[in-house]
């Protein structure tokens, strides 16, 4: 309505308020004869107006989705209610915007063993990667890390195994939500619960504050926690070989000491 008036401001928008507050609280005894009838078809007329009629036409080819959401709200402000109608579609709208997200973001999360053309790896690393035969797990994460990327979190590390070292990286994550906090919470004590080595790189700022705030944080060495994502990977590599000569609990013994002298 106020659009239609001419209004194009923000300023316009906060003198219509103010206005409809001054009748409603000051003018209401002035405004109070004035017949329902002459009010519903008020109403009715400005509904009318408001109406886009050329994307009613066309909202089913635009999107489906879209098209049920808005028969909907139409529905309830008939049946039930407005301020209702409007918070079930706003609602419903956010839940399919974030599924959205969440399918678009699950790409950007990848368990390798080996080098993949999608990562960024310089060739030093994807040597060193490509020599850990499999042993050598980078977890890679890129991207907003919201709670819809939790099932893409668990699923790529379901499927890896038979690893002895894993490598969480989180250079490219700028947000790292609770519910994927706690998905990768738990695929880091389900490695270390299996004697696996943990190595945390990229982790800065927001992110690594909140993965502070897990306990999970004081179980991984604090050496393993202020490592590149090259240094992971040398380390990693000699951690491998060790374990391909001797028993996982010697071979760890031994690199300990070598790394001590």
């Amino acid at each position: 309505v106020n659009i239609q008036a001419g209004g194009r401001s923000a300023l316009s928008g906060i003198a219509r308020a103010l206005a409809l507050l001054v009748v409603v609280l000051w003018a209401a005894p002035l405004t109070k004869s004035i017949p329902l009838a002459v009010l519903a078809g008020i109403a009715l007329k400005v509904g009318i107006d408001i109406i886009d009629w050329g994307f009613l036409k066309r909202a089913h080819k635009i999107s489906w989705k879209a098209s049920l959401i808005m028969y909907g709200v139409i529905l309830l402000t008939v049946f039930v209610d407005l301020i209702v109608a409007v918070g079930v579609g706003v609602f419903v709208a956010n839940i399919l915007t974030i599924e959205r997200l969440s399918a678009h973001r699950a790409d950007s999360v990848k368990a390798i063993t080996y080098d993949d053309e999608e990562i960024q790896l310089s060739q030093e690393e994807k040597v060193l990667l490509d020599q850990g035969d499999g042993r050598i797990v980078l977890f890679h994460l890129s991207g907003p890390m919201i709670f819809g990327v939790a099932k893409a979190i668990s699923r790529e590390h379901n499927a890896i195994e038979g690893f002895d070292v894993l490598i969480l990286d989180l250079s490219d994550v700028p947000i790292l939500g609770v519910t994927a906090t706690l998905a990768l919470e738990n695929a880091i004590q389900e490695a270390l619960d299996k004697g696996r080595e943990v190595f945390i790189v990229g982790a800065t700022g927001k992110t690594r504050k909140r993965l502070q705030s897990l306990d999970i944080w004081q179980q991984i060495p604090p050496e393993n926690q202020e490592l590149t994502r090259l240094e992971a990977l040398r380390l990693s590599r000699t951690m491998v070989s060790n374990y391909q000569n001797y028993a996982p609990s010697q071979a760890k013994a031994n690199f300990d000491l070598s790394a001590d002298i």
